[in-house]
């Protein structure tokens, strides 16, 4: 039987004004109480999320990081960024109220009236680095995914504290300041896999060089088997450093098949994956991998990502010490600016991003 849709708003316009331009977001159609979904969001069939492609017998790697010099543990994040793309991370030294203080702001953020909201989108926020949205990229998508956004890019203390929301902008900092530590120690042993023994201030600046976080909120949804939270992509980071609440919803594609992995909150842990800036870097050794987000018919769910970047001024290509011995380059260099232009010039379509750097 089809679906029923919402009739308010049958007319794309209509929908469009509510959504966008006057702020209401995704969340606003949620509180609508609507009993259907408006068609604009309706997922054709093969991106919808079919339960029988969900594995249940494996899991990405839990990794204990509370000894980050420990051989094994050096050992165990290589592989999992080699095999999975994905692991979680327990025991880091980001602490738990720092966590916690983050996801309580991302409430307290959403919990804003649109018009205040409204203020930060595209078309009124003082700053490109300062952005509220809904979907990922409206006008390119077939179809709207089911998610409000804000998005905030690091260049220094001084911008943020002008310019970022204060009802999030302390405990932002804080999750980004304390997870520095944990990001330094994670790229040190991915490079120690690749035999760069040594990060200095250029390859730093490389792998590391601009940060972005976003708040992300799901509402509950009428009809959640017809949509997606966010569809399948692979990220255009270096790493992604994920805090996600208790709710769950987000899927890994298993290696080398066409089944999804979920992965289970575990109070405290932070989620990690691997970019497409890694995989290009790494020579292809380290596998940035499709991820999705389903939505949810009973409870809101919020995750803040931070997105760990190369400088938009940077090439990225195979890191000269993987080639100096002959390998062969898999990626050719490319301006990291123009790579996440292309990302962002589309809707979601899985790893076809990582075409754009092929040799």
């Amino acid at each position: 039987m089809a679906p029923m849709r919402a009739e308010p708003f049958n007319d794309s316009s209509a929908l469009i004004d509510f959504v966008i331009n006057q702020g209401n977001g995704v969340k606003g159609l949620s509180e609508m109480g609507l009993k259907a979904l408006p068609r604009q969001y309706i997922q054709p069939l093969e991106e919808r999320m079919c339960m029988i492609n969900i594995t249940t017998q494996e899991s990405i790697p839990i990794i204990d990081m509370s000894n980050p010099n420990d051989p094994e543990v050096v050992k165990l994040i290589c592989e999992a960024a080699s095999k999975w793309g994905f692991f979680q991370i327990i025991n880091h030294d980001v602490p738990i109220e720092v966590l916690e203080n983050v996801k309580d702001a991302t409430y307290k953020f959403f919990g804003l009236s649109a018009e205040v909201k409204n203020k930060y989108s595209k078309e009124h926020s003082s700053s490109n680095n300062v952005r509220f949205g809904t979907s990922f990229t409206p006008q390119a998508e077939k179809a709207l995914e089911w998610k409000d956004y804000l998005s905030l890019f690091y260049v220094s203390e001084e911008e943020a504290s002008a310019l970022w929301p204060l009802a999030c902008r302390e405990q932002v900092l804080d999750y980004m300041r304390k997870s520095e530590v944990v990001i330094k120690q994670l790229l040190k042993m991915l490079m120690k896999g690749l035999n760069v023994n040594e990060i200095d201030e250029t390859k730093e600046s490389l792998l590391m060089g601009s940060m972005r976080t976003n708040l992300n909120y799901y509402p509950k949804c009428p009809n959640p088997e017809l949509i997606v939270g966010v569809g399948r992509h692979s990220d255009v980071s270096t790493l992604t450093i994920l805090l996600q609440d208790e709710i769950g919803g987000l899927f890994v594609r298993e290696n080398n098949g066409d089944n999804w992995i979920h992965v289970p909150p575990i109070m405290g842990s932070l989620v990690i994956n691997v970019g497409d800036a890694l995989q290009i870097m790494s020579n292809g050794k380290y596998k940035s991998v499709e991820h999705r987000v389903v939505a949810n018919g009973y409870n809101n769910r919020i995750s803040v990502p931070i997105f760990v970047n190369p400088r938009p001024s940077n090439m990225i290509g195979p890191l000269p010490e993987l080639i100096k011995d002959g390998e062969k380059p898999i990626y050719k260099q490319v301006l990291y600016s123009d790579y996440v232009k292309h990302f962002f010039r589309k809707g979601h379509d899985g790893k076809k991003t990582i075409a754009f750097a092929e040799l």
